[in-house]
């Protein structure tokens, strides 16, 4: 053997050696970088489905508070109608009641001289014992007097009752003839009335002191 062949015969040896070492560890620094790259593909594919679920989840609760929002301004502004409504309904009909009951306390305000009148007449009949003509006004005066109970007028008890500020007026106050009496209503002046349990005029009285 020549000694170029043997020196060839040590290059191919040293081929043999080198060559497979070489291939396999080329092997592993190609693929690695590929998969850290997939990897973080994959990462940035999920991050952006997280981002996107989080934006569309932040919008519709954004937009259901919202709506909840509308809703509560909505069903303020109803409440607040319905109740000006009602106080409005109750005020007019209040107003339409005591419209009516003023009208007709004028009208039995002026009717009440008359009755004082009819009073005086009967009286004075039965002194001068005119017994026909004290019966038929006496039926047509309580005639008139029913009508007028029938509105809601009656008359105030004021004789031998407790002084009451809120239905008599003293006109005078003597001594009481007994002690009892003190404090008590002695005499009747004019009759008092109420329409309706309101008091439209005063009884006047005397008073025991």
């Amino acid at each position: 053997m020549t000694e170029n062949e043997n020196v060839n015969n040590q290059d191919d040896a040293l081929k043999d050696t080198v060559n497979p070492d070489m291939e396999n560890s080329q092997e592993p620094i190609d693929e690695q970088p590929k998969q850290e790259e997939a990897k973080e593909a994959t990462n940035d594919n999920v991050s952006d489905k997280k981002s996107k679920r989080f934006k569309i989840r932040h919008a519709q609760e954004k937009a259901l508070e919202e709506e909840k929002a509308k809703y509560a301004e909505l069903n303020d502004k109803y409440l607040r109608l319905f109740s000006e409504f009602d106080n409005y309904r109750k005020r007019t009909a209040k107003e339409k009641l005591d419209l009516t009951v003023t009208a007709s306390e004028n009208v039995i305000k002026d009717i009440l001289p008359v009755l004082d009148d009819f009073e005086r007449a009967l009286q004075n009949m039965e002194k001068n014992g005119n017994e026909a003509d004290l019966q038929g006004v006496t039926l047509i005066f309580n005639k008139l007097k029913d009508t007028l109970k029938k509105k809601g007028l009656e008359e105030i008890e004021a004789m031998d009752a407790e002084f009451n500020t809120d239905e008599h007026e003293a006109l005078t106050m003597i001594p009481a003839p007994e002690e009892d009496k003190k404090g008590k209503v002695l005499d009747v002046i004019q009759k008092g009335y109420k329409l309706n349990g309101k008091v439209i005029r005063f009884a006047r009285v005397v008073v025991g002191n």
